[in-house]
């Protein structure tokens, strides 16, 4: 379904799709006060947006990660060969949103029961992955995950995997639900799952989307 409103954006504007390749094992933010997480949880769209709306949350950026294949792109992913999903990274303030909180609003912002996707986006490439660069990092998912699927008597979907990479999605995709909120997918995905989320919240939010 968001493939084929893309498309229709892509026709009506010129861009550059040259790809950011930003590719680390470890990245040091310029502040090094701020640290980096990476999760995948459907629609890059919509996850960017919810993790935007959180104070000490100072940007997030739209990617790829997961996969095998180098230099991935929106076309490539979305044909489920690359093994790369939709992912986001989040830059965030320790000192006023911890990774703990950060895990909480992963799970607290989608079906943490569907495999392979969120709602109607269905595919490998919108699979949930919880992404760590460290064995802390690794074990309050493991923790969080195994006491959600407790408290639900379900199984949990996000798989668990070390960071090895991400890649910036094309400039048409970063900030796109603040860009674009009349776009049909925003109007009736994006901003219904965020708003869905702030409901519900326990965090302190922004009193508005940057």
């Amino acid at each position: 379904m968001k493939t084929f409103f893309t498309f229709l954006f892509i026709f009506a504007i010129i861009i550059s799709c040259s790809n950011t390749t930003s590719q680390q094992t470890m990245e040091n933010t310029q502040n090094q006060n701020l640290k980096t997480a990476y999760f995948a949880s459907g629609c890059f769209w919509c996850v960017e947006a919810i993790y935007e709306s959180l104070d000490g949350v100072t940007n997030v950026v739209s990617g790829y990660a997961g996969g095998h294949t180098q230099n991935p792109t929106y076309e490539s992913s979305n044909t489920g060969t690359t093994g790369h999903a939709e992912a986001i990274k989040v830059i965030y303030n320790p000192k006023k949103i911890s990774f703990s909180d950060l895990i909480d609003v992963y799970f607290a912002s989608q079906d943490p029961t569907q495999v392979n996707g969120q709602g109607n986006d269905k595919g490998s490439q919108y699979r949930s992955i919880l992404f760590y660069q460290n064995e802390t990092e690794r074990e309050i998912m493991l923790t969080k995950k195994d006491a959600l699927s407790k408290n639900i008597n379900a199984p949990i979907a996000a798989e668990i995997q070390k960071f090895k990479g991400f890649w910036e999605a094309e400039a048409y995709h970063q900030n796109y639900v603040k860009l674009h909120p009349n776009q049909p997918y925003v109007k009736g995905v994006s901003l219904p799952r965020l708003n869905r989320f702030k409901k519900t919240c326990p965090l302190n939010l922004k009193q508005k989307l940057k």
